[in-house]
């Protein structure tokens, strides 16, 4: 019986040649999780965007039985202005010349080393991170004619009202059950804005963390198999959807502000994203977005 998959055989860079071989064979599909380090917090540890991506797409292959992980990235667009933080580029920069390079080389690699389908979640999530990782797995997607998936890690959850928060409960009960000893919940009183109530000390669980990370890694380990699956047409439909997405984020920041998404997606049904996107639903997915961006104040809602 062939060995089972442990958590050396399903990161690239722990992998020996038959290992990765092995894992290749069985799911063709690259995991890539992006991150950074930033301050969350007194809380919470500096690099928990990539150690959450890294995480949960380690998770993921395991439940796939098969596909590799490529090594995270510490570093990305954006950050707070925060001790022990590195911002690589602007988080309000139009022009981007180190992530999206940096990521379109990296798909194009993955395939001429023979993956037919990839799954890049990026755990940090500024605005403009989010616009250029989805950016790039568009255009990855129709240049290599094989699927990309460029998403952050709360859009496959939104629907269990994980709504993507900066070191707020969401992503420090994630931290707390993908790695309790990167949490210090104690230290949050010492924490001028963290902790100014106590919202974060008393709403954080690992319970919480531990079932957002099982719908997410859930719907990417059906999605990986999916993806392999996926025709001309149907990848076509799915990087259209993509692209809506895309005008609604990129209309909303010019018109009224760079977090516009966040302020109105649940008034136009993007919440069911990640349930979306499992059924392969893409054209409804592109009329949700389309909506939203055609009425970006239509809810009174105000600008940042």
């Amino acid at each position: 019986m062939e060995q089972e998959l442990t958590r050396e055989q399903i990161q690239w860079e722990r992998m020996l040649p038959a290992e990765f071989r092995r894992a290749q064979a069985k799911l063709p599909v690259l995991f890539l999780p992006l991150g950074t380090v930033e301050w969350h917090g007194e809380h919470n540890a500096l690099g928990l965007d990539s150690l959450k991506a890294h995480e949960l797409l380690v998770r993921t292959a395991r439940k796939a039985g098969g596909g590799v992980v490529h090594p995270p990235l510490y570093g990305g667009m954006g950050g707070l202005d925060k001790p022990a933080t590195v911002i690589i580029e602007g988080e309000y920069d139009w022009d981007n010349v180190m992530l999206r390079p940096w990521i379109e080389k990296l798909c194009e690699e993955a395939v001429r080393n023979g993956f037919k389908a990839i799954i890049i979640v990026t755990g940090h999530y500024g605005h403009n991170q989010q616009i250029v990782v989805r950016e790039a797995a568009v255009r990855m997607t129709e240049r290599l004619q094989v699927p990309v998936l460029g998403v952050p890690e709360y859009w496959l959850a939104l629907d269990a009202g994980y709504w993507g928060d900066h070191a707020g409960i969401g992503e420090t009960s994630l931290l707390w059950h993908l790695h309790p000893d990167l949490v210090a919940m104690d230290r949050i009183k010492e924490d001028p804005d963290y902790g100014v109530t106590d919202d974060i000390e008393k709403g954080s669980s690992p319970e919480l963390g531990e079932r957002y990370a099982e719908l997410i890694t859930d719907r990417l380990a059906a999605l990986a198999e999916q993806m392999l699956q996926w025709d001309e047409a149907t990848r076509e439909a799915y990087a259209d959807s993509e692209r809506a997405i895309l005008r609604m984020q990129l209309k909303g920041w010019r018109q009224v502000g760079p977090w516009e998404f966040w302020r109105h997606m649940a008034h136009t049904g993007m919440a069911e994203y990640g349930k979306l996107l499992l059924e392969n639903q893409f054209s409804e997915i592109a009329r949700r977005a389309k909506l939203h961006w055609e009425q970006p104040v239509a809810e009174g809602l105000e600008s940042p």
